[in-house]
């Protein structure tokens, strides 16, 4: 299968490889859509088993984001990076000024964040080289770390949808939160504060030890978080963690969390609204830190300070547009990732011809 016929491409306006021999950089930087926007999501620095797959992911998150972008009314369209590696061993100042290279090369095109496996202070390095970075610090526009507004947006989805779907408030519910990295970590705090009752579970056990004692938390093993009688799962790790093969296993009524790309595939989706599960649209749900590095990249081209108030409005507004897509799909009787989907199409395309007649 060529570039062009995988059903990841879909689209996409730029794929761009590049290599650095010195510092041992192989990167993918996918663009997906410029119609809104100057394209915009975060770098994943991951040990992929081959290029193919590298290239399949960054297609799939750049498009994820551009969908997300959308969602959450953003001038700003969609693209991804990843960077080919092992994050625990294979980090260098000099991997990270190749990949700020490489970003300039797209002469503003794409701006890049943090992502996994990728930190605020990996970022500093690639700053060296390119205008094109948020969500750093020291700076009048600087937006920090946006994993914390990412978990703030989740935390209020997954209220939302406990008051729709089981029509209570969040004191009592169990949730089973897959992940408690920058994001699920800030989530389960979140989340015990508002009186919930969480099962955790992540591969790194000692950062998973520290949240589950600071929130009262049942741990169990990355494969057993399927099976856990809960009300609510939220997968905050890798994406694809909802399938086929995993569905059956999971029993609770609520699947929302903070994970990109959390439907293996459509069948899943469609299968989720066959069962009866409530299934907040992961690109709505988790779009709190896209609209935070929004914020950086607003505030750097006006030459203003970070606003945070504008950034509360916008959450404010994504967590109305996450319940108009719940409300379409009741009342249309359809999967709720079908209905996501369609808005944002319709709001990029709309963005594209409204930029062509001008």
């Amino acid at each position: 299968m060529t570039l062009f016929d995988s059903p990841a491409f879909e689209g996409h306006e730029g794929v761009h490889a590049f290599s650095d021999e010195k510092s041992g950089l192989k990167a993918i930087i996918a663009v997906h859509s410029t119609a809104r926007g100057p394209a915009a999501g975060g770098c994943r620095m991951w040990p992929y088993a081959s290029a193919e797959d590298a290239l399949t992911d960054a297609l799939k998150l750049s498009r994820a984001m551009s969908y997300k972008n959308a969602m959450a009314d953003l001038e700003l369209g969609g693209g991804k990076s990843v960077i080919i590696g092992d994050a625990r061993t294979q980090k260098t100042p000099a991997l990270f000024e190749a990949f700020g290279r490489a970003v300039e090369g797209l002469g503003g095109k794409y701006w890049t964040a943090e992502d996994v496996g990728v930190s605020v202070a990996d970022l500093t390095y690639a700053r060296r080289n390119t205008r094109y970075v948020a969500g750093l610090e020291g700076h009048a526009a600087a937006s920090g770390d946006p994993s914390p507004v990412t978990a703030e947006g989740v935390f209020r989805g997954v209220r939302l949808c406990v008051r729709r779907g089981l029509k209570r408030d969040l004191d009592g519910v169990r949730v089973a939160i897959q992940g408690i990295g920058n994001v699920g970590g800030h989530l389960a705090q979140k989340l015990h504060a508002a009186g919930a009752k969480l099962v955790l579970t992540d591969v790194n056990v000692e950062a998973l030890r520290r949240v589950a004692a600071a929130t009262d938390a049942e741990i169990v093993a990355p494969s057993a978080i399927f099976d856990a009688d809960v009300d609510v799962f939220a997968p905050c790790a890798l994406g694809g963690a909802v399938s086929l093969d995993t569905l059956p296993r999971i029993r609770a009524r609520i699947i929302a969390g903070g994970a990109n790309n959390q439907l293996a595939d459509a069948e899943t989706g469609r299968e989720l609204f066959n069962r009866g599960i409530l299934y907040a649209p992961d690109y709505v749900i988790n779009g709190g830190g896209i609209i935070n590095v929004a914020g950086e990249i607003r505030a750097l081209e006006l030459g203003e300070a970070f606003d945070p108030a504008w950034v509360d409005a916008k959450l404010d507004r994504l967590a109305l547009t996450l319940e108009e897509v719940l409300e379409q799909a009741l009342v249309e009787r359809r999967p709720t990732h079908e209905v996501a989907n369609e808005i944002a199409r319709s709001r990029i395309v709309g963005a594209a011809e409204k930029r062509a007649a001008a």
